[in-house]
Order: structure tokens, then sequence, then C-alpha cells
């Protein structure tokens, strides 16, 4: 079956146009429900969302469906989206849910579904919830249908389980003078909260959402202003998150950023060095750098690679028994005690190391020497522009070229109309050549303009 809804991280699209709209996220709970239904226990689905004006539409609409099937709903109100999947498992409901359309605009939204253990649904169950969609769903009798009610305290559950992963000899950071970036989103309450109860100096940036500000020019799509203030204040280190702070980007006391790559080589390394790191590697996408699986490598470690998407990272490492994982653009797993990636939480761990160290961030943040890479973003129409003759030689030409010392990576985005064409190689100008000559080729071949961005979705 050719799958409508559900793309790389859940159903995400434009919000009021199918396949985001009310009409559609009503039918969608109420297919969930129907999978999930497990029992004569009264069921419990938690919702959660970021600060997207479409929430006010769509949270209801899930609400209703739900309630419909015969379910509890317990609703959050703005919370990370590893906040949602914690709370699905902590409060032993059946379904989890997260409103977002992670670092994309506020025009766009999105649906993310959890399972009662608090991970991302299968592809196989996803399917299944497809066709439920489509042949509908038999709701609940009147005296059996669901309630909703709020769940007051979710924020402050989630902060205490968050601090809960800090070591325990490095349970405080007082002293230090942090910038975090909430990009107007679904931290924008927690992450300054937890930071300032474990005795930082917190300069909070991003912590005034309007409906249509999240991710606008600030948080992991933009850390410009993130940098440039904690260069300006003084600060020991910068935090930025995405719009549901499942993703995090560090910057150095000179304002100087670092990847998803360099923090997962740093927290690998400390595991690694105290006999904590499981697996003997770490799993990561084909979009990160050469450089950290050379310097993994080094160290007698294995960089297991997968599709790009968090929900693809976390297949693997519980299949491999490891428990760091994440992608170059800033999502960490860690799955000794989160399901998803948590941007808050990778932070702390980096925290934890410049305690522990009592180093700079630029003398512990900067982990391996990464080699020249160029991710370049096509927005194309319609059509199979990839199939096109001239930019299949192109790809061919630029494969010949990198050789053996390079890569090349195209692909489609799973959650945006893009091309995403990304090379790597020793030699910085021969990556961007080929890059723009693919990119050429597409645009080409689409009619559409090409855009760059710093980072893989």
């Amino acid at each position: 079956m050719t799958r409508k809804l559900f793309g790389t991280d859940g159903i995400r699209g434009r919000a009021n146009v199918e396949p985001m709209t009310a009409e559609t996220a009503l039918k969608v709970a109420m297919a969930t429900g129907a999978r999930f239904r497990r029992g004569d226990h009264r069921h419990v689905v938690v919702i959660g969302k970021d600060t997207r004006l479409s929430g006010y539409m769509l949270e209801p609409a899930l609400t209703a469906g739900f309630i419909a099937m015969g379910m509890d709903v317990v609703l959050s109100g703005p919370l990370p989206t590893p906040a949602v999947a914690m709370l699905t498992r902590s409060l032993r409901a059946d379904i989890g849910v997260m409103i977002s359309a992670s670092h994309n605009p506020f025009h766009d939204n999105g649906i993310k579904l959890f399972g009662p253990d608090g991970y991302k649904l299968s592809d196989d169950i996803e399917t299944a919830i497809e066709q439920q969609v489509a042949s509908g769903s038999d709701g609940a009798d009147p005296e059996h249908l669901g309630r909703a009610k709020r769940l007051d305290d979710a924020g402050g559950r989630y902060i205490e389980f968050v601090k809960a992963t800090l070591p325990r000899r490095l349970r405080r950071l007082d002293g230090m003078k942090i910038v975090v970036d909430c990009a107007h989103g679904a931290a924008y309450k927690v992450a300054p909260a937890l930071l300032w109860e474990l005795g930082a100096d917190v300069i909070p940036l991003g912590v005034a959402p309007d409906g249509f500000n999240i991710n606008d020019d600030c948080g992991t799509m933009s850390p410009g202003a993130m940098q440039r203030e904690v260069v300006a204040r003084g600060a020991d280190i910068g935090i930025a998150l995405d719009g549901d702070a499942d993703r995090v980007l560090i910057a150095d006391e000179h304002g100087n950023l670092i990847d998803g790559d360099q923090l997962m080589a740093l927290i690998a390394g400390g595991w690694h060095d105290a006999n904590a790191l499981s697996g003997g590697g770490i799993v990561a996408t084909v979009m990160s750098n050469l450089g950290l699986e050379r310097h993994l490598q080094g160290r007698g470690l294995t960089l297991h690679r997968t599709n790009v998407g968090d929900r693809y990272v976390v297949e693997r490492m519980r299949a491999l028994g490891c428990n760091i994982g994440g992608e170059q653009s800033g999502h960490i797993i860690l799955n000794e005690f989160s399901t998803t990636g948590d941007g808050l939480m990778a932070a702390l761990q980096v925290l934890a190391t410049l305690v522990d160290r009592q180093r700079p961030a630029s003398e512990v943040c900067s982990v391996f020497t990464a080699i020249p890479q160029l991710l370049r973003n096509v927005r194309f129409g319609g059509g199979a522009p990839l199939e096109a003759s001239a930019v299949r030689k192109a790809i061919a030409a630029a494969e010949a070229r990198l050789g053996t010392n390079g890569r090349l990576l195209i692909r489609k985005s799973g959650t945006e109309a893009l091309i995403r064409v990304m090379a790597e190689g020793e030699d910085q100008a021969l990556v961007a050549t080929v890059v723009d000559e693919i990119c050429a080729a597409i645009v080409a071949a689409s009619g559409a303009p090409a855009g760059r961005t710093a980072a893989a979705e």
C-alpha cells in the first residue's frame, strides 16, 4: 500500500490543507483509537503540542476523535515532543500524540504518534492506521464515551525527569552562564526553568510565542542570534532548540556552532570512558560526517548508519543494543533515559562534561575534524526531476570525480517538497562544484529555484 498520510516523521503538511485539517485529524484519532484498543480497561491518550496557531484547531479535533472511541484524553498543553513520549509511559497511556511540525515554519503542522512504550510507531502500524482511516471507524456507545482533562503539572514532571539524567555528582550548574534559545516553541517555559533550577544564570531567547513566530529566525534553524548573544553576554555556552525541542545545537563561548555529530562524539566518548556505552558504537544517519566515522574507528567504535529520521535511528539502536544515536541536525537519542530525541537531555550531558572537566566549551565540544561537507536544498513543484537523464548524468559524473575519498547523497525530503543534495570529500572546492552542478541540473529539470540550508531535516 502506498502511504498517503505518513512520512518520515508522522503526518505533516500545511495547516488547514489536506491532510493537515481538522477533519483528517479526527479520522486519524478514531483510526488510531481503533488500532490501539486492547482490553476492557479505561484507555488513556496523552496529547501535547507546540505553539503554532493551528494547534488550537488540531488539538480539539484529535481530542474529539479519541473521545468518540471511548478513550480518555490528557492534555498537556505546549510541551516538548520527548516530554509527551515520557508522559505516555509514565501515565501508562495507550497512545501519545504530539502536534508539531518540528523545525518547520508556523504555517505547517504535524501529528506524531507514540505507542504505549513511548516509541514512535513503526511503518507497519502507521500503514494499518492509514487503512483504518480509509475504511472508517465505529465509535463507542454514548455511555462509553471518553472524557478530557488538563494535566496541570506536566511541565514540572518533565523537568524533574530530565534533571534525573544528570550524573549524581554533577547535579548542579552553579556559576554557569547559559544562553538558551527556545525558538518560540514547545520548550519556551520548561527549558529556562530547568536550567535556572539547576543553578545556572539563564539568558532566555525565543520565549515569547505568538502562534506565528515559531522557528522564525531563531532556534536550531537560525542559531545566529543565540551565537551572537553568547559572545555579547560573555556566556559559557549557548543552547538552541527547535520548535518541539527534540533537537539541539550548541555554541561555545566564542559563538562557534557545534552540530549533532560533534555532540554525539562528545557524549559517546564520555560514556565509553566510563564503560557506559553499549553496542560498541553509535547509530547515526547517512548525513553524518565522515570525520565522525573516522573518529569513532580510531577509538575502536563503530558508526552504524541509517536512513534519515530519528525513528529509524531508534529502531536500529534497539536492534543493535546501542544506547546513543542521533542526527547531525541535532536529534540526539539517549535511550538509557528517553525513547526519542531530546534536546534538553542532550544539552545537559554536554553541560555535565564541562562541569566535570572544568574546561571551556571550545576545548571540550570540538571532538574531531570534520570532512568538508555541503548540503543544499532544491525546492520542486512536482514531477520526478531525479529521473531526468541530465540529472542522472550529473550525479554519475559527481560520483566519479569524488571517487573513494568522498561521498554523495541525493534524496527527497520526507516532510517538504525538497530534494536534498549533499556531497562530502577532502577537497572543499570540488565538493562545492559537484553540488552546484547537480543542483543546477535539478533546477533545469524541475523549473524551481535552489536554496541552501545548514542542516538536514
